[in-house]
């Protein structure tokens, strides 16, 4: 998680809902746990955090869910550290982006992206993570 989602609960909460980060981080670990997937949250403000994190999960994890916030809009080095990445990425917005500011409409990360999800709030998560677990699966299966 990018840049502002510490604030989810008290941000703008007719966009981005009630639930704080905390609650969201508690609702993806319940939902790994039902599906046998350790997840690791983190969040930072800072797009070199976020990218040191992108390069660390190359050699620790078969899955990335990321919201990278405003960064989405901006940034190109986050979706260079993506590229680089061998596993699963899939992107989230909380609020549907394409129905928000114009330029909110383009994300950089997209191109990157195994799947894109936005405008499903928390929801989004749980889904990622359940599709995750369903590629998982069907990649041991092959």
């Amino acid at each position: 998680n990018g840049p502002n989602l510490n604030l989810l609960g008290l941000r703008e909460p007719a966009v981005y809902g009630r639930e704080t980060l905390a609650d969201l981080e508690a609702a993806c670990r319940s939902e790994g746990e039902k599906l046998g997937l350790a997840v690791d949250c983190r969040q930072s403000n800072h797009e070199g955090a976020l990218i040191d994190w992108i390069h660390e999960a190359r050699e620790t994890t078969a899955a990335i869910l990321i919201n990278a916030g405003a960064y989405s809009h901006t940034s190109q080095a986050i979706p260079d550290a993506l590229r680089a990445y061998p596993g699963i990425i899939v992107e989230l917005h909380l609020s549907n982006i394409y129905a928000r500011e114009t330029f909110r409409h383009h994300s950089h990360i997209s191109a990157t992206a195994t799947a894109v999800i936005c405008g499903l709030g928390s929801a989004g998560y749980r889904l990622a993570l359940r599709a995750v677990a369903e590629r998982l699966a069907a990649a041991k299966s092959n």
